[in-house]
């Protein structure tokens, strides 16, 4: 099996221009850079007698994503002006606004009086500073999208906390592994340090922390809200005892679950604000939602967003977003490959999420319950669909 250096590479340059958009003035180059990277690696397969298909994995997924690509319809910087320059923005104070922030959830966790009315004020202001960060954008005929790494990721933080249900997942999370940092430095280790400090925020890495004479403090990753207590003890004791071969197994199979990509998945797409279009190359979800509120809903459903995720995906295939009753569905399934029935069971099933509350059992949200399962099944090709996904999640 050969290996063609540069196509993951390739992939990822031009997954990251599709999603902030090509520049009328770069329309031409990214086509030909399109055509001609998959062009190369057509013609070094056809030398060695084998078939793209026949590449390994990664390289089979960069070049399925490179080919699915319609190029005659590739989006654009802007909606609203061609002329709107796509370098990231900055947001100078948007990192001290974080810091105030963080500072309001531990004065939160740490007293439990007046919590409520302590909730409500920061939740105000978390929508208040969302609200303004997004009209610094419109402003400059930009959308968060094109807020740089550090200010895209801040907001999406930010964003994200403004659903109420979010900001009291965080402080609980907070709450509980705050009093297991505690428990374990200063009632079972008697360790010196004078305060401890753990922040759940928005990271690309899953955890870090030190440890002082003065202070222990943490950052974790902000998918872990939905972790039972085990999960978020094994985070504590990595972050500042330092790693084990158990807790950080134990970790990496968390980092791989449903309730920890639920939660990365809606950070990334809160900051992919561009137009939500339900017409994919193959498949109108408008359509197909119509169809499947007719099946299954009686036509009582009432219609959610519904949009295509430029991202390519192999493992989520769908999200639903109750905050902002959004149902997304990755670009992964919108190929002339995938059967129709395929597509509509990944809509059907979020729209199920929308239908179905989810339900706290033992400090962690259950999404899937009994009752979510039991309708699921009743799709009419529940077998069919679940095998083709299986099978395309393994490719």
């Amino acid at each position: 099996m050969i290996r063609i250096q540069g196509i993951v590479k390739a992939a990822q340059i031009a997954r990251s221009q599709l999603q902030e958009g090509v520049p009328p003035s770069r329309r031409l180059s990214f086509q030909q850079f399109v055509q001609e990277t998959l062009g190369k690696i057509e013609e070094i397969c056809a030398n060695a007698n084998m078939s793209p298909s026949q590449l390994p994995a990664p390289s089979r997924k960069a070049y399925d994503f490179l080919a699915q690509i319609d190029l005659s319809n590739l989006p654009v910087a802007s909606q609203n002006s061609p002329s709107v320059s796509v370098q990231p923005i900055r947001l100078k104070n948007i990192r001290n606004q974080q810091q105030q922030f963080l500072a309001a959830i531990a004065s939160i966790v740490a007293n439990s009086q007046n919590s409520h009315s302590q909730t409500q004020q920061l939740l105000k202001s978390l929508q208040k500073t969302a609200a303004a960060i997004e009209a610094i954008c419109t402003q400059q005929n930009a959308t968060p999208a094109q807020l740089n790494k550090t200010s895209r990721q801040t907001y999406a933080w930010i964003k994200f906390l403004t659903d109420e249900a979010n900001l009291e997942r965080h402080l609980n999370t907070t709450r509980r592994t705050q009093k297991l940092a505690e428990k374990m430095l200063w009632s079972q280790m008697q360790h010196p340090c004078k305060t401890i400090a753990v922040e759940f925020i928005n990271i690309t890495h899953l955890y870090k922390g030190k440890i002082s004479p003065l202070e222990a403090s943490a950052q974790i990753n902000q998918a872990f809200i939905n972790a039972d207590d085990e999960i978020l003890a094994a985070l504590v004791r990595l972050a500042f005892l330092g790693k084990n071969q158990e807790d950080s197994q134990a970790i990496k199979k968390y980092a791989l679950s449903e309730e920890y990509s639920e939660v990365v998945l809606e950070l990334d797409l809160i900051a992919d604000t561009a137009a939500e279009n339900p017409q994919g190359k193959c498949y109108n979800l408008d359509r197909l939602f119509l169809t499947l509120n007719q099946e299954y809903f009686g036509g009582k459903m009432v219609k959610p967003r519904l949009s295509w995720n430029r991202s390519f995906t192999t493992r989520k295939f769908g999200h639903y977003e109750r905050g902002r009753d959004r149902v997304v569905l990755s670009i992964s399934l919108d190929s002339d490959r995938v059967p129709q029935y395929v597509v509509e069971f990944v809509l059907y099933h979020e729209l199920l999420h929308k239908q179905h509350e989810g339900k706290w059992v033992n400090g962690r949200l259950n999404v899937h319950t009994p009752e979510f399962r039991q309708d699921e099944q009743k799709f009419r090709k529940y077998k069919e669909a679940d095998q083709w996904l299986t099978r395309l999640a393994s490719e």
